[in-house]
C-alpha cells in the first residue's frame, strides 16, 4: 500500500479529501450529479430520435443504425473500465469528471459537422469514450456521501430519475422538435450549452473524495506512522481477481448483459420501428419515445427505495420480470396515448440498471474498489448487451424484421429476471433483519461514523 498523509500537528484532524457523509451535503451531491449524469444520457440518447431525420440524408440501413447505437456503448465500456481502475487507484475523482464533462460536450457538438456515416461513427465513439467514465467516477463520490437508509434511493434519482427525464423525456421531444424547426445538426450543436454550466456547477459545488484521507481522518490508519489500524483493510486496493470471485458481481455481470441488450435493441430501433413499421408519425413517435423516459423517472426511484425496503434481490426479480412486457406493447398496441401508458407501466427495467450495475455490486466489496467494480459491471454490460446486440439485431432485422428484433429484446428481459434469482442479498436493511449475508458498508460506515454532519 502506498503511503497516506499524517494530519497535522495541531491535533485536528486532516479532513482534506473527507466530504460530509448525510446532512445538507448529499442533497447538494445529489442535484448536481443527477444533473451531470442526465445530461450524459440526453447526450447520448439523443441520436436515436434523430435516426429518422438523418437516415435520408446519410443513407443509412438497419445496419448502420446498429453500429451507431453500438460503437457508443463498445468506448463507453473501455472508458469506463479504464476509469474505475484509474480513478481508484490515483484517490482522484472530481478533475477526471470535469475533464469527462468537457470532452463529451464537444464530441456531441462536432457531431453535428458530419458529412458521411464514418465521420458520425468516430464522434460517437468519442463521446462514448468520454461518458463511459463518468458513472464509476460518480458513484463513489454518491456512495461514499449518503446515508445508508437513502442509498438506494439517491442512486436511483441520480442513476435512473435524472437520465429518465433527460435522456429519456426531454431528449427525444426537444431533438425532434430542434430538428424540425432547424435541421438535424442544430440539435447536436445545442448541447454545449447545458455542458458548460455543468461544468462549472462541479468546479464549485463538488468535494473530492479521497478514501486514503478517509482513512486517516478516521482513524483506520494510525496517525502516528503509516501502519495500519483496525479496519484499515477496507480502504486498500482490491485485486480485479478478488473481485471477480464475488458471487454477486458475476451474476451482475450475467444479468448485465441480457438488460442491457434488452435497453439497447427497445431505444435504438424502437423510433425506426414506431415510424416504418408501425405507421406512426415523427410526433406521434417522439411522444411515445417520451414515454420510456417518464418510466426511467419514476421506476428509477422506485425500484431503487423499494430495494432498501424488501430487498435487492426481490426487486430485481419482480421488475425484470414486469418488463419483458415491455417489448410486447411496443409491438402490439396501437393507441397512441394507450401505449404512453403501457410503456410506462411496464418500462420497469430501467430501474434495475441502478441495482444490478452499481448497488449490489458497491455493497459486495470494499469501498476502495467501488469504481473498479461499477465500471467493470457497466463496461462488461455495455460491450456485450450495449455494444455487440445492437449489431447483431441490425443483421437480424436486414435478414428477417424488427418485429423479430423487439421479440428478442422481450426475451432478454426475461433471462435477466430467471438470472437474478442467483443474487445474494446486500441490502442493509434486510440483513440486519436476517442476521445473515455479508456486506462491507457496516464496518465501513463504522469507521467514517466521525465524518457525518446533522
Amino acid at each position: 500500500m502506498s503511503p497516506v498523509t499524517d494530519p497535522p500537528a495541531t491535533g485536528k484532524r486532516d479532513r482534506s479529501g473527507v466530504p460530509p457523509i448525510g446532512g445538507r451535503y448529499q442533497y447538494v451531491l445529489l442535484a448536481v450529479m443527477s444533473g451531470t449524469f442526465g445530461f450524459v444520457f440526453f447526450d447520448r440518447m439523443i441520436l436515436n430520435s434523430l435516426i429518422p431525420f438523418i437516415k435520408p440524408e446519410l443513407g443509412l440501413d438497419n445496419v448502420a443504425i446498429g453500429y451507431l447505437g453500438g460503437i457508443p456503448a463498445l468506448t463507453w465500456a473501455l472508458s469506463g473500465l479504464l476509469m474505475g481502475w484509474l480513478s481508484d487507484r490515483a484517490d482522484r475523482r472530481k478533475p477526471f469528471l470535469i475533464a469527462a464533462v468537457v470532452l463529451f460536450t464537444v464530441f456531441s457538438v462536432l457531431s453535428g459537422f458530419v458529412g458521411g456515416v464514418a465521420s458520425l461513427l468516430l464522434l460517437r465513439g468519442l463521446m462514448g469514450a468520454a461518458e463511459g467514465g463518468t458513472m464509476p467516477l460518480i458513484q463513489p463520490l454518491m456512495f461514499h456521501s449518503t446515508e445508508p437508509k437513502r442509498r438506494g434511493l439517491f442512486i436511483g434519482l441520480m442513476q435512473g430519475s435524472a437520465p429518465g427525464l433527460l435522456g429519456g423525456v426531454l431528449s427525444p421531444l426537444v431533438a425532434v422538435w430542434i430538428a424540425s424547426e432547424f435541421g438535424w445538426r442544430t440539435a447536436f450543436f445545442a448541447t454545449i450549452i447545458p455542458g458548460l454550466l455543468l461544468t462549472v456547477v462541479i468546479l464549485l459545488f463538488v468535494k473530492e473524495l479521497r478514501l486514503k484521507q478517509v482513512a486517516v481522518a478516521t482513524g483506520a490508519f494510525d496517525s502516528s506512522d503509516t501502519a495500519p489500524a483496525i479496519g484499515s483493510h477496507a480502504f486498500e486496493r482490491v485485486p480485479l481477481g478478488k473481485i471477480l470471485r464475488e458471487r454477486n458481481v458475476l451474476v451482475s455481470l450475467a444479468v448485465g448483459l441480457f438488460f442491457q441488450a434488452w435497453f439497447a435493441i427497445t431505444t435504438v430501433f424502437t423510433p425506426t420501428f414506431l415510424t416504418e413499421v408501425r405507421g406512426f408519425s415523427l410526433g406521434d413517435m417522439a411522444l411515445i419515445m417520451s414515454s420510456i423516459g417518464v418510466a426511467w423517472i419514476l421506476w428509477g426511484a422506485v425500484v431503487a427505495a423499494v430495494s432498501d425496503r424488501i430487498g435487492r434481490r426481490a426487486s430485481m426479480i419482480a421488475f425484470a420480470t414486469i418488463s419483458v412486457l415491455a417489448p410486447i406493447v411496443i409491438m402490439n398496441v396501437n393507441g397512441v396515448w394507450v401505449m404512453f401508458g403501457l410503456l410506462i407501466v411496464t418500462y420497469t427495467g430501467l430501474g434495475c440498471f441502478t441495482l444490478f450495475m452499481t448497488v449490489i455490486p458497491a455493497e459486495s466489496v470494499p469501498p476502495a474498489a467501488v469504481g473498479t467494480v461499477v465500471g467493470l459491471v457497466m463496461g462488461f454490460s455495455e460491450v456485450t448487451g450495449g455494444f455487440l446486440m445492437p449489431i447483431v439485431a441490425g443483421y437480424i432485422a436486414e435478414a428477417t424484421n424488427l418485429m423479430v428484433v423487439m421479440m428478442l429484446a422481450s426475451g432478454a428481459a426475461l433471462v435477466a429476471a430467471v438470472l437474478s434469482c442467483f443474487y445474494r442479498e446486500t441490502a442493509p436493511a434486510r440483513v440486519s433483519r436476517e442476521g445473515s449475508g455479508r456486506v462491507h458498508t457496516t464496518p465501513v460506515e463504522s469507521a467514517i461514523e466521525a465524518t457525518r454532519v446533522d
